[in-house]
């Protein structure tokens, strides 16, 4: 949703693209004066009330390519929107990226996500919020409850699809579907195109326009991506190495819950300010880790997979996964939070030797090589996959190359570091 600051003369800006005047005034106040391509190809279709596909990736700016047009339809009218999204940092970020735009319309907007409180969320309900932003696990609570009716819902966004969908919400979102109008606008937003996105669209959609600003599972094009071999444990001291090299905002990726935390208070033993964001913290736990790593009380943000795509921090100058994603779709939306809003990011991964395979599933879903390098403490390997031996879990591995000699070299106090040279000759256990 962050948008380059300085208009080129030759690009339209929102007001070419039909945006209302009273949303300007507010886009100039925030000094968002450029459309980015995904909102200068999807508002113009979207105020004209059609069903589009939109697949871009994080950071380009879908919260106002579809946020804008459904506030400006429903301040002409009085029927609802609806806003269903994966996780709950994502819904909060969706309304407080809208709220200025709604209140100067009028419009009440509601978040109704998992761990917070069902009575409040229904004493919203009372206030008729236009406009309801919310996972699909708490709306079917509130669909169940008859708490909530979407008879009236004209505008539907479904955002990060594929993400919903992988996370196992289909059941949620059909039932979801079957209480909103037929006769409705549909926009939906993915950052790639798998089958069962298509079968959705084409279930659910009229006639939808597609549009596509990057290939499905392109990699954000100012993120710089390394990854480095390195074994299991030595990634703790691999990870606070780069935490001296890198001196701003760094967010960290760990494949699981109890690894998330563990990796966290490492860091704080070390006096790193690192804060957790995983399923095992509660709402306000993840709202205040989230909101102390945006003000800058936090340095390292550790997370899971959950947190991927509901990160909307400007400024982030490295990502490191710890641990490679199960999904390969998964790297793609983590590295992406960096390198957001035209500036450029870094994204370092860390691979056992064993993950030959998962390197290359990477690969191919980006369209191209990850530049590597060997941690120092890890003997010369070749970059390719073996010929013979299982990879486990991660399938595939790397040749170690054997050196003549056993002995260790000298690596003097750069032994452990991730650059190259000096390191240790031995052979893997």
């Amino acid at each position: 949703m962050h948008n380059s600051p300085i208009p080129s003369p030759q690009s339209p800006g929102f007001r070419e693209l039909g945006v209302d005047a009273k949303f300007l005034s507010i886009l100039e106040n925030k000094k968002i004066l450029k459309p980015t391509p995904i909102q200068h190809q999807a508002i113009p279709p979207a105020l004209e009330g059609k069903d589009l596909i939109g697949i871009a990736q994080t950071g380009t700016g879908k919260t106002f390519a579809f946020g804008l047009p459904m506030l400006q339809r429903l301040s002409a009218g009085k029927k609802r929107g609806l806003i269903i999204l994966p996780t709950r940092e994502l819904a909060y970020q969706v309304e407080d990226a809208l709220r200025p735009f709604a209140m100067t319309c009028g419009i009440r907007m509601a978040v109704f996500v998992g761990g917070a409180s069902m009575h409040l969320q229904r004493k919203m309900l009372r206030d008729n919020p236009r406009i309801i932003v919310a996972t699909p696990g708490r709306l079917n609570d509130h669909l169940e409850k008859r708490t909530v009716t979407l008879r009236e819902v004209e505008v539907l966004v479904l955002d990060e699809a594929d993400r919903m969908l992988d996370m196992g919400f289909k059941p949620q979102i059909d039932r979801i579907l079957s209480h909103v109008p037929r006769e409705r606008q549909t926009l939906l937003f993915s950052a790639t195109m798998p089958q069962n996105i298509v079968q959705l669209a084409t279930a659910q959609m009229h006639l939808p326009l597609r549009i596509e600003v990057a290939p499905a599972g392109t990699a954000a094009s100012k993120v710089e991506q390394e990854v480095i071999i390195v074994r299991q444990q030595e990634k703790g001291v691999l990870l606070q190495s780069l935490l001296k090299d890198y001196t701003g905002q760094v967010l960290v990726f760990s494949r699981t819950k109890h690894g998330a935390k563990k990796i966290t208070r490492t860091l704080n033993e070390g006096h790193f300010k690192a804060a957790e964001i995983h399923a095992n913290r509660s709402l306000s736990q993840r709202r205040a880790a989230l909101e102390g790593f945006k003000r800058g009380n936090h340095r390292v943000l550790v997370a899971t997979d959950i947190a991927s795509r509901g990160i909307d921090v400007t400024g982030i100058e490295l990502v490191v996964n710890y641990d490679l994603p199960d999904d390969p779709s998964d790297y793609v939306h983590r590295i992406g939070r960096t390198g957001r809003a035209e500036r450029e990011g870094r994204a370092i991964s860390f691979a056992t030797p064993t993950q030959a395979r998962n390197i290359r599933d990477i690969e191919k879903l980006i369209r191209g090589p990850l530049k590597r390098r060997q941690h120092a403490s890890l003997p010369p390997v070749h970059m390719e996959e073996a010929t013979t031996g299982g990879g486990g879990g991660g399938g595939g591995r790397y040749r170690t190359k054997r050196s003549g000699s056993r002995r260790p070299q000298r690596g003097g106090a750069q032994g452990n570091r991730y650059r190259g040279g000096g390191g240790r000759n031995r052979r893997r256990g």
